[in-house]
């Protein structure tokens, strides 16, 4: 039900709130009130927003999925320095009231790891995509290769991968978040058919982005 990748700060966040409302007893009933709502409504976002709800994978070969919840934000074309040719960019914002486990868009060697410090700008800005702090992640088949971005966002400020390089992975399989808020930018090869436009939800595993 609850991601492992916030197990930690599940527990911070339950702690502070138990603290707070124990100090709130000092208070009379209004103030004490507002303090109880407060703590609990903190605690109550904190274990939303660390779900972790199953996603049914596409049994589809030759596909591309989601990597994350979210809206997309743009489609357009994309000189990706990784690949050295031209591609597709699919954006996809992910506000705090989103699912941020992010999950594996393709099955595949990862080829490509390269964390990026940097801002921390309003995810949907899209100076972002450039200037945030980053992980960069790459994914090949034998038939296409992959890339995708985990970006914070103003209130992210902790990404989390457990990918490695060199290591075989499968589509739809969980590999990491970030916490509070964020985007994530996948780089398609041009040939590949995009499936998705600016506006629509996605769901990480279910999603197909791309057709190739």
């Amino acid at each position: 039900m609850f991601t492992s990748y916030g197990y930690s700060t599940m527990t911070k966040g339950i702690i502070m709130s138990l603290l707070i409302s124990a100090g709130a007893l000092l208070f009379p009933f209004w103030p004490r009130t507002a303090i109880l709502l407060t703590a609990c409504s903190a605690m109550l976002f904190t274990l939303y927003f660390f779900r972790d709800p199953n996603r049914n994978v596409p049994d589809e070969k030759r596909t591309v999925l989601a990597p994350a919840d979210g809206k997309v934000l743009l489609v357009q074309h994309h000189d990706h320095k990784g690949s050295g040719m031209p591609s597709t960019l699919v954006s996809i914002f992910m506000s705090p009231f989103n699912v941020h486990v992010n999950r594996i868009p393709i099955s595949g060697k990862v080829t490509h790891l390269q964390y990026c410090p940097g801002k921390f700008l309003m995810a949907f800005d899209p100076r972002s995509m450039k200037s945030n702090e980053k992980m960069e992640i790459g994914i090949d088949n034998g038939e296409i290769e992959v890339f995708f971005n985990q970006v914070s966002g103003f209130l992210a400020r902790r990404i989390v991968c457990s990918l490695h390089n060199g290591e075989t992975v499968m589509s739809g399989n969980r590999f990491g978040m970030i916490k509070f808020g964020s985007r994530v930018d996948v780089i398609l090869p041009a040939s590949a058919s995009v499936q998705v436009q600016p506006g629509q939800i996605t769901r990480a595993g279910e999603t197909v982005l791309a057709r190739y």
